[in-house]
């Protein structure tokens, strides 16, 4: 696919929580909603297994990921780059 014709796809950044897999790193994605009755703002985190095709990101490490069609079971992100560390 030529860039003008590729689907954007979503990425998340967030900080790598294991990386013990061969190939795959788990990271943990923050966000802040608000609280629907109270007002409050609450943060909510979500672990997302993404594809580390050279094994480049390390526990504790800020990556940034993007959606891909899925490459296992649980799956179905890949790392786009080690933003910091």
């Amino acid at each position: 696919m030529s860039e003008a014709t590729e689907k954007h796809r979503k990425q998340r950044q967030g900080e790598v929580v294991s990386a013990a897999a061969d190939k795959t790193i788990v990271v943990k994605v923050k966000r802040r909603v608000r609280h629907p009755l109270y007002k409050k703002v609450v943060t909510r985190f979500k672990k997302f297994y993404a594809h580390d095709e050279d094994n480049k990101a390390k526990a504790g490490d800020q990556v940034r990921i993007q959606e891909c069609p899925p490459k296992s079971k649980l799956k179905r992100w890949e790392l786009l780059e080690v933003v910091g560390g």
